[in-house]
């Protein structure tokens, strides 16, 4: 591809954006093993869903800890040793999954989760912003679906595997193993980043920057600080990963108290129902944001997403289950669309302090899942749908306003 030719990706950063883009697939498929996690151990510990809730709330809360100094560690060393940083922490957690199945301790398993999160916020927090750097300003937004899209890919297969593992019935079915092998693979991967060559790159590569002298970081926050886009921004990320994580978290509770299958079931219908119209809907509005402005895109995609999430709230049957698949349709886009967005015009070390605090924002997958767990405890688990149909009002909003020109 030719970048003269306002290409997807600049023809010189084509290797790099392939090797940055497959871990997106492996935060994709970590991510979404917690969804399994959740239903197995309500059933495995015999805890209650607010219980369960804290295994979302520990990583998430890893992330919103860790993102800060992920993104000035990654300013002071550069993206490929954030990589190789945040490989070497989710590699850690996943193999202390060991020692807590052996003990069979649930805090020990939220240590290892907690450990985890702090890992994939700091691969975040470096591939984000980096893939939105490869190539033209304008293609920015579709480029960063495009990559998001292999994050979908790991989160089609993490809950299939793991859910035909852990809901075999099977006596002694456990845990450790399928994270001792990630585990593994991480160490792996983490060793072969250690030997390429990841360019850094400035703001006059990709067109971004200004020219100016590099600013300091206080300096840096203080801006963002000031900038209602990308402070709103923050916010509607924040708001979006309440509404995308709970609903994942809570997707097999949702269809097995309908009645409407198994969990054994469920676990498939979530990876290639739910997670594969992800997946597709996110390739598919890459492709639609290379013609049309995402702002507008993200807009119609917001004002889906609350229909169909405030039809699960309505128990209406055929209704309801066809407005949590829409969701998954039409939330595909939101994440990398918002996250472009806040960014945009920004370069350097701006870019790489401004994705710590947007990689703050899962920590509203904590505050989701416990929410819908208690909602859901105390009434019903349709009711408890309420929770992401707020989430998704919050983005509506950001869109609305960001098309209207009124965030600058």
């Amino acid at each position: 591809m030719n970048s003269k030719k306002k290409g997807l990706v600049a023809g010189k950063y084509v290797v790099p954006f392939v090797l940055v883009t497959s871990l997106f697939f492996m935060w994709g498929f970590a991510r979404a093993i917690l969804d399994v996690l959740n239903k197995h151990f309500q059933t495995s510990m015999d805890i209650t869903m607010t219980r369960s809730a804290m295994i979302q709330a520990t990583t998430y809360v890893g992330y919103f800890l860790m993102a800060l100094p992920a993104g000035m560690f990654i300013t002071r060393f550069g993206y490929r040793r954030g990589v190789v940083l945040g490989l070497l922490l989710f590699a850690a957690g996943s193999l202390l999954f060991i020692p807590s199945e052996s003990m069979m301790s649930f805090n020990f398993f939220l240590v290892a989760l907690f450990i985890i999160g702090c890992g994939l916020v700091v691969l975040e927090t470096a591939a984000n912003p980096y893939v939105t750097e490869l190539g033209d300003r304008s293609t920015a937004a579709s480029r960063l679906n495009l990559a998001q899209s292999f994050n979908g890919l790991g989160c089609i297969l993490a809950p299939v595997i793991m859910g035909q593992l852990l809901f075999s019935g099977e006596e002694g079915t456990g845990v450790a193993l399928p994270y001792t092998v990630m585990g593994c693979v991480v160490l792996l991967v983490a060793l072969l980043f250690c030997k390429v060559n990841l360019p850094e790159i400035s703001g006059d590569d990709n067109m971004q920057g200004s020219g100016d002298a590099p600013k300091g970081t206080r300096a840096v926050i203080g801006e963002l600080l000031r900038s209602r886009r990308f402070m709103l921004g923050v916010g509607a990320l924040f708001c979006y990963e309440v509404a995308e994580i709970s609903i994942n978290s809570f997707f097999i509770n949702y269809v097995t108290d309908d009645g409407w299958m198994t969990a054994k079931e469920a676990a498939v219908v979530l990876s290639f129902g739910g997670l594969g119209l992800f997946m597709l809907a996110r390739v598919a509005g890459s492709w639609v944001m290379s013609r049309v402005a995402a702002e507008k895109v993200l807009f119609v995609c917001a004002v889906m997403t609350v229909a169909g999430s405030a039809a699960v709230v309505m128990n209406a049957g055929v209704v309801s289950h066809a407005g949590l698949f829409a969701c998954y349709a039409f939330e595909a886009i939101m994440f990398p669309t918002v996250f472009a967005i806040s960014i945009r015009g920004l370069a350097g070390s701006s870019t790489k302090i401004a994705s710590s605090f947007l990689m703050m924002s899962p920590l509203g997958g904590a505050v989701g899942t416990l929410l819908m767990g208690l909602v859901a405890d105390a009434t019903t688990m349709a009711t408890a749908f309420a929770v992401p149909c707020v989430g998704y009002a919050a983005v509506l909003a950001y869109a609305a306003l960001v098309m209207r020109g009124k965030l600058r």
